[in-house]
């Protein structure tokens, strides 16, 4: 098959891929760059994203307990400061396609805590209000009452509700729309087709093989497929030396807006095991989500009882509303999510590669720090070490003690049961609906012997599917073999260098 010849090849076309393409192409014209992905984008999770640009949004009481966790914040956080700049130069590289960027764009978000919010939920709500304190970010109370757009059941009453005035979303189709149209303006190949395989010969990336059989010549490959990137990484990386990819599974919809619907983002923060629901008016229909089912392998669809779940949660308590509406159109992608929870961002030891993703719920919003740091390291320039905590090749990033994964976990499931339906007799104490989770949870954690994050290891609660465990358990098998070779290998070097 015949072959083209570029010097950087980025591997996937959802928003890290196209927006990390705009920012090589834009600061050098001479660089020839081309994105490669199928056209449709079918199961990607940036065209089914709401794109809410929230950061304080998304606390939960984890986020500043690690390193890594606090790492994850303040990127956020700057992209926060950084979207307007950013739709700005977007509508001015892609030209007239752009214009509607700003036009469905929403200012604000409105975080409730809903009358039917379990322990996982209340607690993450006390967390947004104490980093906003902390970092002096605008906010406001405001009564549940004087929240356009919220009518909930009358038992899912919510109890508070706060105002964040610089958060809000954008459209995220329109935003994908006016990312390849500044692509192309640029000069950016853009090639509709699937990546089969990265392309390595003595330590080197040289280029990509597509699944027709053409190849495309590279001396640098950016593997911002989303949750197709680990497979593609683990071909040519030793085994335990990158944490796997899995797939979160989310599905959300566009629906005809109530009479009423809101005017601002209106979100609960993050659930059990899950995201937050939300109601985003930046887009036409009303976008409405979402779930986050973590899979080893991808999903060829929802599920329907988390589907269930989602649509009556939704009526129940954002707008009863709802359920008198249309619905103009599904949608469901697959957020890449590591075994750690962790994204993994820079290169690795393959000279040329560079990986940019495992960003969870973080990618859309997080996209124009993140795009820039990878356009910094392809072009050699310096580089924010922050990112330094994502390096892909590390051990599992354990974010708390193990005993405190354990507990989390209990917590996360049992109110997982709660939202899923469960409903106890008057005489049964919910401490006996406990005490069966955390007999499971414990078994599995210390198995592992690793605190994997609970929504991480909520994937072997299908106990019809016992290879999940086996999954983690065998990355972790290997990790620990594959870093402890390394840390022997570095320190044989350290006392080389020391005895010279």
């Amino acid at each position: 098959m015949s072959s083209r010849w570029v010097d950087v090849v980025v591997v996937g076309n959802g928003v890290l891929g196209l927006s990390t393409a705009v920012r090589l192409a834009g600061r050098d014209p001479g660089v020839r760059v081309a994105v490669v992905g199928p056209a449709g984008r079918d199961r990607g999770a940036s065209v089914a994203a709401g794109a809410m640009l929230n950061c304080f949004g998304e606390v939960t009481t984890d986020t500043g307990a690690h390193p890594a966790g606090r790492a994850r914040f303040f990127i956020a956080r700057q992209a926060l400061d950084e979207w307007p700049g950013w739709l700005d130069a977007l509508v001015e590289l892609a030209g007239p396609e752009a214009a509607a960027v700003r036009e469905t764009s929403v200012a604000g978000t409105v975080v409730v805590l809903s009358g039917r919010s379990g322990r996982v939920a209340t607690a993450n709500f006390a967390a947004i209000e104490a980093a906003l304190v902390e970092h002096g970010e605008p906010h406001e109370s405001v009564a549940v009452e004087d929240v356009a757009g919220l009518t909930p059941e009358f038992g899912a009453h919510p109890s508070r509700a706060v105002h964040l005035p610089r958060e809000g979303a954008v459209d995220a189709r329109a935003v994908m729309a006016a990312l390849e149209a500044a692509a192309r303006r640029l000069g950016v190949d853009i090639v509709d087709a699937i990546v089969r395989e990265l392309l390595v010969d003595a330590g080197k990336v040289r280029g990509v093989r597509l699944t027709d059989g053409e190849t495309i010549a590279a001396g640098t490959a950016v593997l911002a497929a989303g949750s197709a990137s680990g497979a593609l990484a683990q071909a040519v990386l030793p085994p335990g030396a990158v944490p796997p990819v899995l797939h979160g599974t989310g599905l959300a919809l566009l629906v005809e807006p109530p009479p009423s619907g809101p005017r601002h983002v209106l979100r609960t923060p993050n659930r059990a095991g899950s995201c937050g629901l939300h109601l985003v008016p930046a887009t036409d229909p009303l976008y409405a989500g979402a779930t986050n089912i973590i899979t080893p392998d991808p999903a060829p669809g929802p599920d329907i009882g988390s589907s269930q779940t989602l649509l009556r949660m939704l009526c129940e308590q954002f707008d009863h509303h709802l359920a008198d509406c249309h619905v103009h159109r599904w949608l469901c992608g697959a957020r890449p999510v590591t075994a750690d929870g962790f994204p993994l961002i820079g290169g690795c030891s393959i000279d040329g590669l560079v990986l940019a993703t495992g960003t969870h719920r973080d990618g859309f919003h997080c996209s124009p720090v993140i795009s820039t740091h990878i356009a910094d390291i392809v072009l050699g320039d310096s580089t924010d070490d922050r990112f330094d905590r994502f390096a892909p090749e590390r051990p599992p990033i354990e974010a708390m003690p193990l005993e405190q994964a354990i507990t989390e976990a209990i917590d996360h499931e049992t109110d997982a049961h709660y939202e899923y339906g469960l409903t106890l007799p008057y005489w049964l104490d919910e401490d006996e609906v406990r005490a069966h989770i955390r007999q499971r949870v414990r078994r599995v954690y210390e198995h592992l012997d690793t605190a994997l994050l609970p929504e991480t290891v909520c994937i072997t609660r299908a106990a019809v599917d016992p290879a999940r465990e086996d999954l983690l358990d065998t990355y972790l098998r290997a990790a620990r073999a594959y870093h402890a070779d390394c840390k022997d290998h570095t320190d044989t070097a350290t006392q080389e260098r020391d005895s010279r």
